[in-house]
């Protein structure tokens, strides 16, 4: 594995799709496909090189475990493709503002996927300080 993969999530492949698929006025429908595409990408990159997510301390067990693989979300898309073609920062604006309308119309995660479907966040044990009893 080379070094910086673990973090990696822009490999070649993936902007080589980017700029092939590079119109800044798709439709949502086509965005969400191009994030699926991209997503699914970089899954099998990952899988077929054998990257290990990086490793993360947390601070509740003192110890060390792996992060949650990296996804593309749809803003990441957003900001690929006025990273990687000619799109304008205006278009790139306009996109995102028509994505962030249709995910609250929608009720969709970061990752077009209905927010329902996604488990909810793991909740951190409340921890409260007692005063000297006495």
């Amino acid at each position: 594995m080379a070094s910086g993969d673990a973090q990696k999530v822009w490999f070649p492949a993936l902007i080589a799709i980017v700029r092939q698929a590079g119109d800044p006025a798709l439709s949502i429908d086509a965005l969400l496909c191009l994030r699926d595409q991209l997503d699914t990408t970089l899954q099998m990159i990952r899988q077929s090189r054998q990257i290990l997510p990086a490793l993360m301390w947390c601070p509740h067990c003192q110890a060390r475990h792996r992060a949650a693989p990296p996804r593309v979300s749809v803003r990441a898309t957003i900001l690929a493709l006025g990273r990687y073609t000619r799109a304008t920062a205006s278009e790139v604006q306009a996109l995102e503002k028509q994505w962030n309308r249709y995910r609250r119309q929608h009720q969709l995660d970061r990752n077009g996927q209905p927010e329902d479907a996604a488990p909810p966040p793991r909740q951190r044990p409340r921890v409260t300080k007692r005063g000297p009893q006495g």
